[in-house]
């Protein structure tokens, strides 16, 4: 019993923890190489990978999808330790409206403007950070989606991710907050209730091996006559 419920815990964390990378904002220094228009399929199940902004997307089997093309400097540690190397990342840019994860994001186009202003070459590149959510796949041609840019001085910028760092801290403080909530009212409810129905399991036991003495005593007595 005891590692069944080491492994559900172990499971929720685990489901927890990977919706949390997928929702939450990551930051992402790059150089944008292009911008792009393609249409999209989404008639299989890889339809969860991309944003359902209006009515119409959940019936559409295919939609233009906006996409922005990038060489990003590698990190480490999802993010705090950078690279000296670079990769090709692609972003898709679409709006998120009123859905999950709950960015807001209605201005495709004002964010597609401006990656193509920062469109540059290796020769003068031009740096600039990328906010996003979401995987790069190649293989379910899953893609990020970019929430905003912004441009920097250089590839050496340090980016620090103050929402993740809030959200953590609220989560973790609103966990010590319901986990003190809920010994208090444990500790007042629950196990006086549960004392009580110790306390009576005790006594219908008793009294029942009190009875079976009876009927033990009283059989017996009749044992002696025969």
């Amino acid at each position: 019993m005891h590692r069944i419920k080491v492994t559900f815990r172990v499971l929720v964390a685990l489901i927890i923890g990977v919706i949390l990378h997928y929702a939450l904002p990551q930051h992402d220094i790059v150089r944008v190489v292009n911008t792009y228009q393609e249409r999209q399929d989404l008639n299989d199940w890889t339809r969860i990978f991309w944003a359902r902004p209006d009515d119409q997307s959940a019936t559409l089997v295919n939609r233009d999808v906006q996409f922005i093309q990038t060489v990003k400097k590698k990190t480490f540690l999802l993010g705090f330790v950078p690279r000296d190397a670079t990769e090709v990342m692609v972003y898709r840019n679409e709006d998120t409206g009123w859905s999950w994860p709950f960015y807001f994001k209605f201005d495709t186009a004002s964010l597609q403007t401006e990656a193509d202003d920062l469109r540059s070459t290796p020769e003068q590149p031009k740096w600039a950070v990328m906010t996003h959510y979401g995987w790069r796949n190649e293989y379910f041609s899953a893609f990020p989606n970019a929430i905003a840019i912004r441009p920097i001085d250089g590839p050496d910028a340090r980016i620090i991710p103050w929402f993740n760092i809030f959200f953590f801290g609220f989560l973790i403080v609103a966990s010590v907050f319901i986990l003190a909530m809920w010994m208090q009212f444990r500790e007042r409810s629950i196990d006086p209730l549960l004392d009580s129905a110790e306390h009576r399991y005790d006594e219908v036991s008793a009294d029942i091996a009190q009875q079976k003495g009876r009927l033990t005593r009283w059989l017996g007595t009749w044992k002696k006559k025969s």
